[in-house]
């Protein structure tokens, strides 16, 4: 699961220190990758390691001389640590993967090589991917990551207990109210069953329902909260009323105690919103799939779900940064993106290659993920996007126990955060 993998790296001041204060004597090459045509590729998911090795094989053959070696830290928390690390010290990878929350603080500090995507020297088009994803690495106007992937979410159901409860499966009329009725309806809390789960997780919960609401996280010039704003209130209201209102949801003790797609994978919930790079995962256990399938999020004031994705980047003190760029043109090809689609989990980002992905688990109705990028919100972030999540997550928290009311929890957060984000301004200037 790539959760807890997004928000691992410079969550503090002092590792947002440590990284920039490494970037003012960039000089010097990679010590990772000295030999002639030899470049290093570093990633994080066991799952894309087979995919990613065909494609650097596939780019060996290519250039008769050259050699990559793929470079697994399995570990999220372990490769953001390690990445910070190397890239002050001069030893990261030549290319290597990115994410949108810790984009900003890399890209700030020096960190990549600018990728042309204009003229002879592009290495990729922009047209050839989704829009939001193409800006979500543009940093400043320099684009520095070339999008690898993208996930979207879903609603995911166990037919089983909707059949045992006599409710229809979930379609692309759902509304909350739909959601709400059936998840009741769904709960029975005797055997230890609930219809939904309502955890404090952003990209799968309520960052989506935020953009159903018509409400937003942070303000389009990234220098304001999004929480003072009533309708991002009632964004987040869908989930504490899930918990305490209609008791269609586990307590956030019980979602703390064991995590939601465990419990879903055991029969405890007849629903989850889930992102499509968790399909491996669900595919994984036999007697599992045969149970669960999946449909469009449910819409509030309008439809919306939550688009991410990796992409690659080229670390800017590689010692041959032509060879490493020229292996970014070849994983934004046509030809990488089909066989990620083939043998690996994640969606490739590139247009019009999405869809071996889809049809190779004819099981599930993974088309929705696909169709999901018609009315996909981009993933919210800036600088440091880490240091305010944090904050949101403390402050949600709050409101998800009961602890404190929703409005309280809001004004809180608005302020912590709105206090992060003119600190960003401030060191930009």
């Amino acid at each position: 699961m790539r959760r807890r993998s997004l928000l691992t790296t410079a969550a503090t001041t002092a590792a947002t220190a440590a990284l920039t204060a490494g970037c003012g004597a960039l000089t010097g090459g990679s010590s990772s990758a000295k030999r002639r045509g030899h470049l290093t590729y570093g990633v994080w998911d066991v799952y894309q390691v087979p995919a990613m090795e065909r494609v650097a094989r596939e780019f060996e053959h290519s250039r008769p001389g050259v050699t990559v070696d793929v470079q697994l830290t399995p570990n999220t928390t372990t490769y953001w640590t390690k990445l910070r690390t190397a890239c002050t010290s001069g030893t990261a990878p030549d290319v290597f993967w990115m994410n949108g929350p810790n984009f900003g603080l890399y890209a700030s500090a020096g960190q990549f090589l600018p990728l042309e995507t204009e003229g002879s020297e592009a290495v990729f088009d922009p047209s050839d991917f989704p829009s939001d994803l193409v800006s979500l690495y543009r940093w400043e106007g320099t684009q520095y990551g070339a999008p690898k992937d993208f996930d979207t979410v879903a609603l995911w159901f166990n037919k089983e207990i909707f059949d045992k409860a006599g409710v229809d499966y979930p379609d692309a009329s759902w509304t909350w109210q739909d959601l709400i009725n059936n998840a009741q309806r769904l709960t029975d809390r005797r055997r230890g069953i609930y219809g939904i789960a309502a955890p404090v997780w952003a990209q799968e919960n309520y960052y989506n329902s935020i953009a159903q609401a018509g409400g937003h996280v942070i303000s389009k010039d990234r220098k304001r909260s999004g929480y003072s704003d009533p309708r991002t209130r009632e964004g987040l209201k869908l989930w504490v009323d899930m918990i305490h209102r209609y008791r269609a949801s586990p307590t956030l003790q019980q979602l703390t105690d064991t995590d939601t797609t465990q419990m879903f994978q055991s029969g405890k919930l007849a629903m989850a919103q889930e992102a499509s790079y968790n399909v491996e995962t669900f595919w994984a256990d036999p007697e599992f799939r045969a149970k669960v399938d999946l449909a469009p999020l449910p819409k509030g004031r309008r439809r919306a779900s939550i688009l991410h994705g990796l992409s690659n980047v080229v670390y800017a003190r590689t010692p041959q940064p032509e060879l490493a760029r020229d292996f970014v043109r070849f994983l934004s090809g046509k030809k990488a993106a089909l066989t990620q689609a083939r043998h690996g989990p994640a969606i490739p980002a590139r247009n019009g290659t999405q869809k071996p992905w889809a049809d190779a688990k004819p099981r599930f109705s993974l088309d929705v993920h696909l169709d999901a990028l018609d009315y996909a919100v981009p993933y919210p972030i800036s600088t440091n996007t880490a240091a305010w999540s944090h904050k949101e997550q403390q402050w949600l928290s709050r409101a998800w126990s009961g602890d404190e009311s929703l409005d309280s929890a809001t004004r809180s957060l608005t302020r912590a955060m709105d206090q992060l984000l003119a600190q960003e301004g401030k060191a930009r200037s």
